[in-house]
């Protein structure tokens, strides 16, 4: 298990004292996908560094399991580093060397003979998918193939955890689609615990078991990514599952207000189903019950997390008052989330 007690970070410039991660207490059980996000700035980036030594806190702890990290130095320190592998948002490839040589080289580096390492790292090029492109060198991959090749170096030491740094923020969205589901599938098939920093919500949505939110140095909000999902507490976690459940909500609004100018007299709700509700037609139940009413889709969206689907549904209701408001009752008696967005 991995655990920050009491972790803070301050880094002293001349402008003076930057507080680059405070009072942080989080824990990662083994085997899962931990997700952490957060805006530029946030603290993020530095909070992963201390996993693996590269910084160090100003107070509090850093354990792996029951092995404190922020006090080995050394040997002991570059021992733990190799449980540890790393996966960057830029690839960081040695050019000159072909995608072998590429993740032969943290083996050499261990002192692996040459036969032992090529013989690994043949078997993780098959593993990530690159079979048939051993001998290419990076200038001749994809940016999704490149990825791929440091995910696989990331692992020729055998790490017990993968820290994976924005890995997905330098690809287009099917390529990292491709690339989550390949750390899906290593996460299930080696049982690795992997730690992802990212601000995009869509990686912690598909991917990621839990999940925790930092803003200011600070984590503001942690969970189970199905529960932040659905019940985001702080105004930036509400801002990033907006910006993943509805991505086009700037046009939602402008609909909206198009809407309530046509329909004054009209209720905008927005609905959120979870799980096997987003599979039922409570919506049209709804309506059969209470037939005067008018309904109109403004939009509507389901996801998936690996806990299960999260849906959202923005609607318009048109009707006599007492039937709008018996229609609300009849989705929340039905445990469906339903926030009134404006009411005339």
């Amino acid at each position: 298990m991995i655990e920050f007690k009491d972790v803070t970070k301050t880094f002293n410039t001349k402008q003076g004292a930057v507080h680059a991660v405070q009072d942080v207490n989080l824990k990662i059980e083994d085997g899962h996908i931990y997700g952490i996000v957060g805006y530029s700035g946030a603290g993020k980036s530095t909070l992963i560094r201390m996993l693996n030594g590269l910084e160090t806190p100003t107070t509090g702890t850093v354990t792996i399991d029951d092995v404190e990290i922020s006090a080995l130095g050394g040997a002991k320190l570059r021992e733990q580093r190799h449980k540890i592998g790393m996966i960057f948002q830029h690839f960081n490839l040695l050019w000159s060397r072909t995608v072998l040589q590429n993740i032969m080289f943290p083996l050499e580096i261990a002192g692996q003979s040459k036969a032992e390492a090529k013989k690994q790292a043949e078997h993780l090029a098959d593993l990530v998918g690159l079979a048939g492109r051993e001998q290419a060198y990076p200038s001749e991959l994809s940016g999704g193939q490149k990825q791929r090749v440091g995910i696989a170096r990331a692992l020729a030491n055998d790490p017990q955890i993968l820290l994976s740094d924005e890995a997905t923020s330098a690809l287009d969205p099917q390529t990292t689609d491709e690339v989550l589901d390949l750390l899906l599938d290593i996460n299930k098939k080696l049982h690795l615990t992997i730690v992802l920093i990212t601000h995009e919500m869509h990686v912690i949505r598909k991917i990621a078991d839990h999940v925790a939110v930092m803003e200011s140095g600070k984590i503001v909000e942690q969970g189970p990514v199905l529960e932040v999902f659905k019940r985001p507490k702080q105004a930036v976690t509400k801002r990033f599952v907006n910006e993943e459940v509805t991505p086009s909500l700037t046009d939602t609004t402008a609909v909206v207000d198009q809407l309530l100018a046509k329909y004054p007299k009209g209720t905008i709700v927005q609905l959120t189903f979870h799980g096997d509700q987003a599979k039922l037609p409570i919506v049209s139940e709804m309506l059969k019950q209470y037939g005067g009413l008018d309904l109109n889709i403004i939009e509507g969206t389901i996801h998936q997390t690996q806990e299960g689907s999260i849906g959202t549904l923005y609607i318009q209701l048109t009707g006599e008052q007492a039937e709008i408001d018996g229609a609300l009752a009849y989705l929340q008696k039905m445990r469906v989330e339903t926030e009134v967005l404006n009411r005339e």
